[in-house]
């Protein structure tokens, strides 16, 4: 098992009016540890956070039936006990004006979709440490560590230089290890659910990866004729 330090939980508000991306959502988040609220439009997420004191995050997607998803930042920030509520905005509008608006008025982040799953988690993670509502976690098995409040992974103390998609991969590895994973599922996880791409981009990038870990490469065992396992 990895040594870890990560000593918060999060109760954060998922406002999409899209089950399906609820779903993707709230599943990641709660492989981390939080404790999910969800919402299928602006009227009903205003009633979460007025029923539940405790929320430390809302996530609020733009386009929802009713109040969109700025009308609810809106209201946010306007009652006192919201107001320094952090609100990540989840949209499929990439517009700049969109983005600006959102973020003049008061939103912490803006993410469009497509999305990854994994990357989304991350800045939920940064959003939350910025905010000071959670500490960043770190895991070690042995000599290699992985450490996403610096966003690197060291072997014997030092960053082995991964790129974005390959510390991707190291981070689901480790939120997974010992699990066998699909190639389809680690290609949903890490490069999203709307991306079309070949399989084989998770043998090409978990090669590399192997190289880069050295000693550790091999614990990223092959699953013959299904995927892969981090086996520590």
């Amino acid at each position: 098992m990895p040594r870890r330090k990560w000593i918060f939980m999060a109760v954060i508000l998922i406002a999409d009016d899209e089950a399906r991306i609820r779903r993707l959502v709230s599943d990641f988040l709660k492989r981390d540890g939080h404790t999910i609220l969800e919402a299928g439009d602006g009227n009903q997420a205003l009633l979460l956070l007025e029923q539940n004191a405790g929320v430390d995050l809302a996530i609020l997607d733009v386009m929802m039936p009713g109040l969109d998803g700025f009308e609810v930042l809106q209201r946010i920030r306007e009652k006192e006990s919201t107001r320094r509520l952090p609100v990540m905005m989840l949209t499929a509008r990439a517009e700049e004006l969109d983005q600006l608006h959102g973020l003049q008025g008061g939103a912490d982040d803006y993410v469009t979709k497509p999305f990854s799953p994994l990357v989304l988690c991350a800045r939920v993670k940064n959003l939350l440490a910025r905010t000071g509502a959670q500490q960043q976690e770190a895991a070690a098995f042995g000599s290699l560590e992985i450490d996403e409040a610096r966003h690197e992974v060291r072997v014997d103390g030092n960053d082995i230089g991964l790129t974005p998609k390959e510390y991707e991969l190291m981070v689901y590895f480790k939120n997974n290890h010992g699990i066998a994973l699909s190639r389809e599922k680690i290609l949903n996880a890490v490069w999203g659910y709307d991306y079309f791409g070949d399989l084989r981009t998770v043998d090409t990038h978990i090669k590399k990866l192997r190289a880069k870990l050295g000693e550790y490469g091999s614990k990223i065992e092959t699953v013959r004729g299904y995927g892969y396992r981090f086996e520590v």
